[in-house]
């Protein structure tokens, strides 16, 4: 499979900048049984049945686009530079791994503040990363954070308007718990309290997972081989009981449906050796799964996901699941009808034709 494969025209107007307003009145296609409906996200509560359960990813974004100024002593005086950082994650020792913006203007041992309370000193400077130490730890740097940073809005986005406050309620699903992600789970953006109530009155059951989304899931694939692409590892957990909950539907004859290709991808990390009949197993660790066509699935009987990058690993894993013919189907269906596109656009629910 060559790189060309999964590329596509996306004219730029379909690209989403705002979410719908509700979050369920965004449009959703639906691929069943040969078929593609347009649908809305409310829809889902006829769409499902009673006995399906939903696999939700409940990682919480951090508002981890920070900007500050460094400060260097010269023979002028003292020098200032405007640096702007993304956090990608917390490292074992304390430290955090991030992005700088412009990096050549930073040393190691350098100081960078972001705000009156909130400074991290530079402990490292490798492979086009920052090693940072904040001065602050715990409740006190969850505080500061909210305070001084931003919401890590992807590069799509991004480059056509800043991010704003409303964006720290919008690129957050209503069932995030656990701080940790530098992007959204998008797909589970659409869900409201009364949806997710409306759902479970029609029978519907729900598992949290958790997945900690990282600043690689916008990484391009440069290879032309797609076998040889080597993904990113992200955090994630299972818990027993999330583990039990799925194996107890599967048993039942209940569909697993996963939103968002995150969650897809940790129940698809948790399951056990290549037997489709195999259980969930508790998983707690970094998963680098790399799902493309080819991939045998082991528990996903449906997903419901935004509408991917072109030439994207997400899309390879949209290709997998339903196959590439039926996947470049329905993203040419989406552009003539004008589904809004990525993180803040509409969603699909895609059944693979032999698993409805």
């Amino acid at each position: 499979m060559r790189l060309e494969d999964f590329d596509f025209h996306l004219p730029e107007a379909l690209i989403a900048t705002r979410p719908a307003r509700p979050r369920s009145a965004a449009r959703l296609l639906l691929a069943q049984g040969g078929q593609i409906e347009d649908r809305q996200v409310l829809d889902l509560v006829d769409i499902f049945r009673p006995g399906d359960r939903l696999v939700l990813n409940n990682t919480k974004v951090i508002p981890a686009r920070l900007t500050g100024q460094r400060h260097r002593a010269s023979a002028q005086g003292e020098v200032s530079a405007r640096i702007e950082v993304t956090l990608l994650e917390p490292l074992a020792d304390g430290d955090w791994a991030a992005l700088a913006k412009p990096l050549r203007k930073l040393r190691q041992g350098e100081e960078i503040r972001f705000s009156d309370v909130l400074s991290a000193r530079v402990t490292a400077i490798e492979a086009g990363q920052l090693r940072l130490a904040f001065n602050l730890t715990g409740d006190d740097f969850d505080a500061a954070l909210a305070e001084a940073g931003a919401m890590p809005l992807p590069p799509y986005i991004a480059a056509l308007r800043a991010p704003d406050e409303a964006d720290k309620a919008d690129y957050q699903t209503v069932f995030a718990r656990h701080p940790g992600a530098v992007a959204a789970p998008t797909a589970s953006l659409h869900f409201t309290p009364e949806l997710l109530a409306a759902l479970a009155q029609k029978g519907v059951e729900f598992t949290e997972v958790t997945l900690h989304v990282g600043a690689g899931t916008f990484l391009p694939v440069k290879v032309d081989d797609v076998a040889s692409h080597k993904m990113h590892a992200e955090w994630g957990e299972v818990s027993a009981r999330a583990a039990a909950q799925i194996n107890a539907t599967r048993r039942a004859g209940g569909r697993i449906i996963p939103v968002g290709t995150t969650a897809l991808r940790l129940i698809e990390s948790a399951a056990v050796g290549p037997d489709p009949a195999a259980p969930v197993l508790p998983f707690c660790g970094t998963t680098d799964i790399f799902i493309y066509p080819g991939y045998r699935f082991r528990v996903t009987d449906a997903l419901m996901t935004n509408f991917h990058l072109p030439k994207s690993t997400l899309l390879m894993l949209v290709s997998a699941l339903i196959g590439q013919d039926r996947t470049r189907e329905i993203y040419r269906h989406a552009v003539e009808k004008g589904y809004r596109f990525f993180s803040y656009g509409d969603a699909s629910l895609l059944f693979p034709e032999c698993r409805i």
